[in-house]
């Protein structure tokens, strides 16, 4: 199936993503921010790339504008589930202008995630 790298400060949903996407067939790389993200994206590149959007070291808003600087056809969904002042809507609508093909709320249901990477995976 595909190479998917997840980005996530937190360890229990890279785990439930990693094992929900493997279960599906695809292979998983896991990155605990978006300086080790891209890090792995550079080692060798993925067919998608699902990011939170709020992290520690790099963010994910950061770490979209430099995988599409450099990697213009990467494929990304933005993850959020908001912050202390601005509501995870308006970090998804800034993702997507950015670059990212998608934005996905937490919690989010696991048929939409799948139903995105499909989408991605045939365009």
């Amino acid at each position: 199936m595909a190479r998917i790298l997840i980005i996530d400060d937190d360890p229990q949903i890279r785990t439930m993503l990693r094992m929900m996407l493997e279960r599906e067939g695809h292979e998983v790389t896991e990155a605990p921010d978006g300086v080790v993200g891209v890090q792995e994206y550079r080692k060798a590149p993925f067919d998608i790339v699902i990011t939170d959007l709020l992290m520690p070291e790099k963010e994910g808003i950061e770490t979209i504008m430099e995988l599409k600087r450099d990697y213009p056809d990467v494929k990304i969904i933005a993850i959020s589930g908001g912050g202390q002042h601005l509501g995870a809507d308006n970090f998804l609508r800034l993702a997507q202008k950015i670059g990212a093909q998608y934005s996905l709320r937490k919690p989010f249901q696991r048929a939409v995630l799948i139903e995105m990477i499909d989408k991605l995976l045939e365009s």
